[in-house]
């Protein structure tokens, strides 16, 4: 709403108020404008809820006892033992909620049903040291990822960010960019520690 005013009505921000003050586009007189002014009212989207499986305790519970039974078992160290998870990243984040006429029965969003995102796959060992990590963005050629004249890049480059195009038409990984996550990321990482801590190159890792 801001930059809608100050590309019409630009002088409204110099306007002093009855204290001396400059005008200001408060939360407050946008709630107003848009209630007193243009008759809107806030309106809910409405969406199922995501579900956990009925014995969700029960299988977190055994993927724990598997963990705990593989590193007493291996004599693994904190450091040789990574979690990893992937995350959807929106380039602009949207809202179930809007603005519209007092009554109304339809209300529609703007991009509620597109999606303009990417995934991050961040890693993490118990050791609580965390790994580069892996961006994968929608497209099937490196002309899908930021180029070297993005913002950050270099930076990016220096911190050992895996930049990569989905080549698929999902937006999570698949077996390929799994490939490139272990071979690129994970195991140098575990390659790197062994070595730092004095071990077998065959010492197992999780």
């Amino acid at each position: 709403m801001m930059s809608y005013m100050q590309l019409h009505a630009p002088a409204v921000f110099k306007l002093k108020q009855l204290d001396d003050s400059l005008f200001c586009c408060s939360d407050n007189f946008v709630r107003k404008y848009l209630r007193n002014v243009l008759g809107w009212s806030e309106h809910q989207a409405t969406k199922a809820a995501k579900k956990v499986p009925n014995n969700v305790d029960e299988v977190l519970t055994n993927a724990f006892l598997r963990e705990a039974y593989i590193i007493r078992d291996h004599a693994m160290l904190a450091e040789l033992c990574v979690n990893t998870d992937q995350t959807q990243i929106t380039y602009q984040q949207g809202s179930k909620t809007t603005w519209h006429e007092c009554g109304a029965k339809q209300v529609p969003t703007a991009g509620h049903d597109e999606k303009r995102a990417f995934t991050l796959v961040p890693s993490i060992s118990a050791s609580g040291d965390v790994l580069p990590m892996q961006a994968i963005f929608l497209g099937k050629s490196t002309g899908s990822c930021p180029t070297k004249s993005s913002p950050l890049y270099a930076e990016s480059q220096k911190l050992g960010l895996r930049l990569l195009p989905f080549r698929t038409t999902t937006y999570w990984l698949t077996h390929g960019t799994m490939h490139d996550l272990v071979d690129k990321i994970i195991a140098p990482y575990f390659d790197g520690q062994k070595a730092k801590l004095g071990l077998k190159a065959t010492q197992c890792s999780l």
